[in-house]
């Protein structure tokens, strides 16, 4: 049985999945299927299963989504209790080290695994809170854009709040003002000791400024960096061990081993006293370890702000508001507002508001932003034009097609959004080490506690205890955790204006290790805007008049390239199209139907084949003349006699040769699959200097291909933009997906080129060296830093140099470790792919 829920809760495919997954565990679900645009899930059982079953397994999931069924709305929200309007924080938030893959929140908050702020994904999901006001009456203030009702000007966008990376960052900042501000006076009492003569003990005794820096970290521990301790706690209470675990072990321990000595001077012995009877205290310590790692925490909040900078930037391309025409009046409206078929006036200099054709005039697109090529494209009526794109010095009229989430714009940014949130495969090094590393640090701790407490010098406890904590401080996991996620996401962003499109982490990371690389012809290595040259004839009984309405009668059925040259040059004819029945498409092969009684076939060799009609030598002369100057001929057949043909020109891209050229130089061997015939498949890959090059091959065969390379230890990545190369493109190690081509190539693909363009092939592998060679630099600094950093924090210096770490040093060291991660990710922003 089947049954159909609806899911509360979910903001992206990283909630689909994930509900999809925990709905998929629940015992007695054959299959659950989670649709995210409507909010449902089918689900397949055995017998029924109560509701309160999948209620419970969400639950216990963590997340804040409910199920329930169709109509009945009286789901839990209390994860989304709303305090006021102004006051709540919506979006999809991640962990910045993808802890839990590509899993999201709704709201801010700490990562329940690794405790780092979640970071908020940028959207063009309109926003409740954006208002508009008039620029001469800013008491003007409406929900919607229009015209100011005093003055009539149009209202602008008011300034947005603050993004959420912002706030975290503010929020940090304050905290750190007030830590610092209570963590300097402890500072100054402490290292008095190191003068002379103490000015302080002058003014009252040693114990008195003990009690005093007791009260000066109480602002410092209980609210500025409390939520160290709050995350620390969880970490051990879920067993998910992590960079706070150690700041909260350390610098826990260090201010109660401070307060009990405070408390109970009695205790201890006398090596932890000072010669005033005091107890030695570590209030300065912990109060400044906690303090330089709440600095650490404001600067990583800067810099993640800027890792997805790329999104931003696209998200800078979308306007505001666009111009609809109803009746020929001109209405300014929100981009929100606009519906599949309006018509919408595009101005000169206006950003192009959504995704559509041109209906009235013609103009030139500055599409660099999207593609990343610098050239204007001239556009004219019947040429498709993209959101975010430019219009150049004239005025236009357009018809919306795409709008929302569907526009070109929309689906790159959630393509940026979803590749940043993938793992890529390195990144399970790095999980691994991190796994073991935390229970490792805190029992090379302990050792280092045992080890100075049995053969330290006087006071061995205090040494012991000193360089325990400074173990735990400079270990910080934070570094090696953040080393492969932030290249990810500055190179995904670098791709994406570049016109480079990666659908997820491993297929960046694999592009790196391609040596064969397998192009489709049509499409890919032509511009894929196929014409009609010449339609012949064979037969006397046969006009060419009546071979051309055969093609195209029988073509007006079908979806190919190909097939769409041919309808459209016989309506420039002026071709009557003539019915139609039994239409099939044969894949790989071309088309048959029925026509006024006839049977009716057209296509390569092996459809006429497929067709049992005979392809006589005259006809087969013709178009072999054809075929050596690279054209395309398909054949047609009436009632199984190959009667004409009509011949096809593609125009090879400019760019073509020049990146397979490329291409080669970087050792990858290229090789020419395409379904066309021999000789113009020799004549193309003459042209372009392949040597490799298969024709006539079927679907199946380019997959099978693929397949027989990966079995000689080949890494294949396969280029292509029709339906024909899906098999093959999910087969390979690397899809490339031609942006030109089908929707059905690019969801098979991990990469897709915008333009449609090789050299975007050339750009990917730049990308993903550069990624690559980043990732390693990240994890080197992570690991090497801290091989030499904890066994000096542990002390192993002091028996040939004396040199110990104070575990303030350590603090500053373990917050440098992640800035500097952040930073070296960061360059990946200035590094040319072209």
């Amino acid at each position: 049985m089947t049954h159909t829920y609806h899911i509360h809760g979910m903001t992206c495919n990283g909630c689909r999945s994930h509900v999809e997954k925990t709905l998929n565990a629940v015992a007695g679900v054959s299959k659950a299927t989670v649709d995210l645009k409507k909010a449902e899930a089918v689900i397949e059982m055995d017998k029924h299963i109560p509701i309160e079953r999948f209620q419970e397994a969400l639950k216990k999931d963590g997340g804040s989504y409910s199920i329930h069924t169709p109509g009945n709305h009286n789901h839990d929200t209390t994860t989304k209790k709303k305090t006021s309007a102004s006051a709540e924080v919506t979006g999809t938030f991640y962990c910045p080290m993808h802890c839990e893959g590509d899993k999201t929140y709704d709201k801010p908050g700490d990562c329940p695994v690794c405790g780092m702020d979640l970071v908020k994904e940028q959207s063009l999901a309109p926003s409740s809170e954006t208002q508009y006001t008039c620029p001469m009456h800013p008491e003007i203030v409406k929900n919607e854009p229009g015209s100011c009702p005093i003055c009539g000007m149009d209202l602008v966008p008011m300034e947005p709040d603050l993004s959420v990376e912002e706030k975290t960052y503010q929020k940090l900042k304050k905290k750190l003002w007030w830590a610092a501000a209570f963590t300097l006076p402890i500072f100054l009492v402490a290292m008095s000791d190191m003068l002379p003569t103490n000015p302080f003990y002058e003014l009252m005794p040693e114990k008195y400024w003990n009690w005093v820096q007791f009260g000066l970290s109480l602002p410092v521990v209980f609210y500025a960096t409390w939520m160290f301790f709050e995350r620390a706690y969880r970490s051990i209470r879920t067993w998910n061990l992590n960079m706070f675990t150690l700041i909260g072990i350390g610098a826990g321990a260090a201010w109660l081993f401070s307060v009990f000595g405070l408390f109970f001077p009695d205790f201890f012995p006398a090596q932890f006293k000072t010669e005033s009877g005091a107890v030695h205290v570590y209030f300065e310590a912990a109060t400044v370890i906690l303090t330089l790692v709440l600095l650490g925490q404001m600067l990583e909040a800067r810099a993640h702000s800027k890792t997805n900078s790329a999104v931003k930037e696209l998200l800078k391309l979308a306007p505001n508001t666009a111009v609809k025409v109803v009746d020929g009046e001109e209405n300014k409206v929100s981009i929100h507002d606009i519906e599949i078929g309006d018509i919408l006036r595009v101005k000169p200099g206006d950003k192009i508001p959504v995704d559509g054709l041109i209906t009235e005039g013609e103009t030139s697109v500055d599409e660099s932003m999207i593609s990343g090529e610098p050239l204007p494209v001239s556009k004219a009526v019947g040429d498709s034009v993209n959101s975010g794109t430019i219009n150049g010095n004239q005025s236009f009229l357009m018809k919306a097609e795409k709008v929302g989430s569907d526009t070109l714009l929309s689906q790159i940014i959630k393509m940026v959004n979803d590749a940043s949130r993938s793992r890529a495969p390195i990144q399970n090094l790095a999980d691994k080490v991190s796994g073991y590393f935390v229970p490792i640090v805190v029992l090379i701790s302990v050792i280092t506690f045992i080890v100075w407490a049995i053969w330290g010098p006087e006071p061995t406890y205090v040494y012991a205890f000193v360089n325990a904590i400074a173990v735990l401080i400079i270990a910080c996991p934070c570094a090696l955790g953040l080393a492969t996620p932030m290249s990810v996401m500055v190179g995904v962003g670098k791709g994406a204006q570049n016109g480079v499109l990666i659908k997820n982490a491993e297929a960046l990371e694999k592009m790196n290790k391609v040596d064969t690389l397998i192009v489709d012809k049509t499409g890919t290595l032509t511009e894929g805007k196929p014409t009609v040259e010449e339609i012949g004839t064979v037969a006397e009984n046969f006009k060419k008049e009546t071979v051309l309405q055969y093609i195209v009668s029988i073509n007006s059925q079908s979806e190919h390239p190909l097939a769409d040259a041919t309808v459209k040059y016989g309506r420039e004819q002026g071709v009557k199209i003539l019915k139609v029945e039994g239409f099939n498409a044969v894949s790989g092969k071309g088309v048959e139907g029925t026509i006024d009684k006839k049977q009716v076939a057209l296509g390569n060799a092996k459809m006429m084949e497929y067709a049992s009609a005979k392809i006589t030598s005259s006809l087969e002369q013709k178009a072999r003349s054809y075929q050596n100057l690279g054209k395309t001929v398909s054949y047609l057949a009436v009632d199984k006699e190959a009667i004409g043909f009509v011949v096809i020109g593609d125009q090879i891209k400019k760019t073509t040769a020049k990146a397979i050229k490329v291409l080669q130089e970087h050792g990858i061997v290229v090789i020419m699959l395409t379904g066309d015939n021999e000789n113009t498949a020799k004549s193309v890959a003459e042209e372009l200097g392949l040597s490799d090059f298969k024709a006539g091959m079927l679907p199946e065969n380019k997959m099978k291909e693929v397949e027989r390379l990966q079995s000689e230890g080949k890494i294949v990545a396969m280029a292509g933009d029709g339906i024909n190369d899906a098999p093959a493109l999910a087969k390979s190690n690397v899809g490339i997906a031609m942006g030109t081509g089908t929707d059905v190539a690019i969801e098979s693909a991990g990469i897709t080129l915008v333009k449609g363009d090789l050299h975007g092939i050339v750009k990917a592998r730049n990308l993903s060296e550069a990624t690559m060679r980043n990732i390693k630099q990240n994890l080197f600094f992570a690991l090497i830093y801290n091989a030499i950093g904890v066994p000096i924090a542990a002390g192993v210096l002091f028996p040939f140099l004396g040199i110990l770490l104070s575990p303030m040093i350590a603090a500053v060291a373990m917050s440098f470790s992640s800035v500097s991660v952040i930073g070296n990710a960061l360059r990946l922003r200035n590094v040319k792919v072209d």
